[in-house]
């Protein structure tokens, strides 16, 4: 038995390798179909697949477009919800976000299954990429939950001015993965919310009153009393400046050049920042009248003659 009769005889391989007889009928019977085929069967089938195909565009259009109205007003609704409840600013704008993220995600679901696609498999080999990308991206995670740590902590709210992470701002907006701040000078900072969640923040704005704080520098040999008195006077005048706790003047040190002072008054937050610029002038214009005056840094230098 030669190797050509032993794979014609046997079942499997002849499967594989056909004589030349079976392929040529094979093949005229496909030339026939091809012959013979119904144009017009064809386009019928062509066209009925097609007003199908754009009836399933249709529908996932109005589905869509529907479905999208449905979500600004569920947002609506929870915005009315909150607002009237009074929660917290920063727990509305973060909760709004969720809400509309999550139902975006199940629209486009119900989109997609309308058009024929197997949504099982899909949420499958969504699950499966989520895995992956988390896995990736676990950092992201991580300031999805900073912004749930900040809004139940709650260590600043929307409007606060603070400072962290090396950036000091307003508070403008708390999205899902990071807090977006607007600097003194117009910029716009993002902070990613698992940094700011673990870091030092000093929040401004939570007392209703703030105290300020200036040194003052004046010569040896001026008057202290004098100084104190004058700067009293200036205080007491505005204002501003509240009368209890009364301003007080303190010698602080007495330094290489000059005997500082240290002047406190307390003041509305929101006034915080007028009252200590003003005043650094006020006090460089007003104290020169009553004989205080300014020193310069100097040295003393003694020179001694050795024999």
């Amino acid at each position: 038995m030669n190797l050509l009769t032993f794979f014609l005889q046997n079942d499997a391989p002849a499967k594989l390798i056909e004589p030349d007889s079976v392929q040529k009928a094979k093949m005229t019977e496909a030339f026939n179909k091809l012959v013979n085929i119904d144009i017009s069967e064809l386009l019928g089938d062509f066209a009925n697949e097609m007003i199908w195909i754009s009836v399933k565009i249709f529908v996932a259009l109005v589905i869509y477009f529907i479905g999208r109205w449905i979500l600004h007003r569920i947002v609506h609704v929870f915005s009315v919800i909150m607002k009237h409840r009074q929660i917290d600013e920063s727990l509305q704008k973060f909760t709004l976000n969720a809400v509309r993220v999550l139902f975006t995600l199940i629209l486009l679901l119900i989109v997609v299954q309308t058009l024929g696609v197997n949504v099982t498999s899909l949420i499958a080999m969504f699950s499966a990429a989520t895995l992956a990308i988390g896995m990736a991206l676990s950092g992201t995670a991580q300031n999805f939950a900073g912004g749930v740590m900040i809004l139940l902590m709650k260590p600043y709210r929307i409007g606060d001015y603070i400072s962290a992470q090396g950036q000091a701002g307003v508070v403008k907006d708390i999205k899902l993965f990071s807090t977006v701040i607007c600097t003194p000078d117009n910029q716009t900072i993002y902070i990613p919310n698992n940094s700011i969640a673990t870091a030092i923040i000093d929040n401004y704005s939570t007392a209703e009153h703030r105290r300020v704080d200036w040194s003052v520098g004046i010569s040896y040999g001026d008057k202290v009393e004098d100084a104190r008195k004058r700067i009293l006077e200036l205080l007491s005048a505005d204002k501003r400046v509240f009368k209890n706790p009364a301003p007080v003047v303190w010698v602080s040190a007495l330094a290489d050049s000059s005997v500082n002072l240290t002047v406190r008054a307390w003041t509305n937050n929101a006034d915080y920042w007028n009252v200590f610029f003003e005043y650094n002038e006020i006090f460089y214009n007003e104290l020169p009248k009553v004989g205080v005056s300014f020193p310069f840094p100097q040295m003393d230098v003694h020179v001694s003659k050795i024999d």
